[in-house]
């Protein structure tokens, strides 16, 4: 699934470790809770182009389309 449709069923807090920590190793529970939106995470990180997307919107710019 595409991260412009799990990203919104991420907790607040778990979008803001996202963005806070964007390109860094996912904690477990983030893991977790990218995987029960929906998400893929594999290695323990996101994709090249979901921590792009997510710094796109950490610095409030039009995120690039994932699909």
């Amino acid at each position: 699934m595409q991260i412009e449709r799990w990203w919104p069923q991420l907790s607040r807090s778990t979008q803001e470790w996202l963005i806070a920590n964007n390109g860094d190793v996912l904690a477990e529970a983030v893991v977790q809770a990218v995987i029960a939106a929906g998400g893929r995470v594999e290695a323990s990180a996101l994709s090249d182009a979901e921590t792009d997307w997510i710094e796109a919107m950490a610095n409030d710019e039009t995120p690039p389309s994932s699909g």
